[in-house]
């Protein structure tokens, strides 16, 4: 009977972390700023960029399989939705401490080897990701103007082939906000490698 308990309260223990971890924004939230130091040394926060019409954030790094097949394809989504006036943000959640490839200064020595056309910022502290609720490098989240989410999830539905991908989710999402509709989906899995935390 001990060993049956032990286990119940094991399994809930992990619903629990589960639960806390699957915590964070949901479509039609109201997402919170941020001041994040980027590779380039300066502070980002949304509202720098008063003219934006929407945000793409980004949360990758520099080690995980899954977020370097997508460098080049956020590259591309950064300079393609910039002049339509939404900025892209990068954020690195990941703990160097747990993850040394994760660092700042390998941050740095990334975005100058890919030449990043987005803002690179380091969640010190690990304070963003959890508001936000991402779990996994990459996860995105699509912001309109007034920081109101309008999508979670991946940005398509191919991470080993940019040129075989048939859904692409994150365009879709803008190209609805651009029509003055919601997202549909709203919500997709996002796939990649779990956020690195002690």
């Amino acid at each position: 009977m001990k060993k049956i308990a032990s286990i119940i309260a094991f399994a809930s223990m992990l619903s629990t972390a589960e639960a806390q971890v699957s915590g964070g924004y949901k479509p039609g939230d109201k997402a919170t700023d941020f001041n994040l130091k980027s590779v380039d040394e300066k502070i980002y926060s949304m509202a720098n960029y008063k003219d934006a019409k929407g945000f793409i954030v980004v949360f990758t790094c520099n080690h995980c399989p899954f977020a370097v097949k997508y460098e080049d394809r956020i590259n591309d989504l950064a300079r393609k939705y910039k002049d339509k006036g939404y900025v892209l943000l990068a954020i690195n959640p990941n703990d160097p401490a747990v993850q040394p490839a994760d660092s700042y200064e390998l941050m740095k020595v990334r975005a100058k080897e890919k030449d990043f056309a987005f803002p690179y910022l380091f969640d010190e502290g690990q304070k963003i990701y959890p508001q936000y609720g991402a779990t996994k490098t990459p996860h995105v989240f699509l912001l309109d103007k007034n920081l109101v989410v309008k999508y979670i999830g991946a940005i398509d539905d191919n991470v080993d082939d940019a040129n075989a991908v048939k859904e692409h989710y994150l365009e879709n999402a803008i190209a609805a906000l651009e029509k003055g509709k919601n997202p549909s989906p709203d919500v997709t899995k996002a796939i990649g490698c779990t956020i690195k935390k002690k």
